[in-house]
């Protein structure tokens, strides 16, 4: 698993594992290593990352910041995946921040998401995993989850900032997050680092290749310009 390079560089890191999407004998070494650093959930409790995806089959989605308008657009949508989708293909959803404990339970409800989400304030599972800080172009990337332009949810962003109780970004801006889908245990399956904030793997995509039922995301609000 490597991460991305400068702009112009490589593409982004997607690994599917032949055309079914089989799972490798052994995961990888970062990903070994992540296994066992701890994330935390809204009651400030840690527990190993590993352990997400140790009984049963786990998309895992790392955000960036959470004042970021994409990523709370994106996990808008994820919201709207009904539990028992996930529960007929016995697999579980899991968003990661990067910030403090604290703000998991407001993002949740700014963003109508029910299913699980942690921390990993630190960072450590992001970097271990080469996740990449910086952002590439987005001229020729546009997530199909992402309803606002730059602009326009950039402005949203800091004015979430500013009226927050606490004045901060909700974890490191430069931050890019990724996807993954792990389990059980060491089966490892799919792999996607962002290389921008709208360079997301449409969700039907990922469901799909976690054998999950799809979602009809075409009751949504038009493109917002300004």
């Amino acid at each position: 698993m490597a991460g991305h390079g400068a702009p112009g560089g490589p593409p982004p890191v997607t690994l599917q594992v032949g055309g079914r999407v089989r799972p490798l004998a052994e995961a990888p070494v970062e990903l070994r290593d992540a296994a066992r650093r701890l994330v935390v959930d809204a009651a400030g409790k840690a527990v190993p990352f590993g352990s997400l995806y140790r009984e049963r089959k786990a998309i895992v989605v790392f955000v960036r910041h959470f004042l970021c308008y994409a990523c709370k657009e994106y996990v808008e949508d994820l919201g709207k995946i009904p539990k028992t989708f996930l529960q007929d293909a016995n697999v579980r959803l899991v968003v990661i921040g990067q910030s403090s404990h604290h703000h998991i339970k407001p993002f949740c409800t700014l963003t109508g998401y029910p299913h699980e989400m942690y921390v990993d304030p630190e960072r450590e599972i992001f970097r271990t995993l080469g996740m990449k800080r910086g952002e590439a172009s987005t001229t020729s990337v546009q997530s199909p989850h992402v309803k606002s332009n730059l602009l326009s949810g950039s402005i949203k962003s800091m004015w979430r900032a500013m009226t927050s109780p606490a004045f901060d970004f909700q974890g490191d801006p430069a931050q890019q997050g990724g996807t993954l889908i792990l389990g059980p245990g060491n089966e490892f399956h799919h792999v996607h680092l962002d290389k921008n904030r709208l360079d997301h793997v449409p969700i039907n995509t990922v469901l799909q290749l976690a054998g999950v039922q799809a979602v009809n995301f075409t009751n949504r609000s038009p493109i917002i310009d300004v």
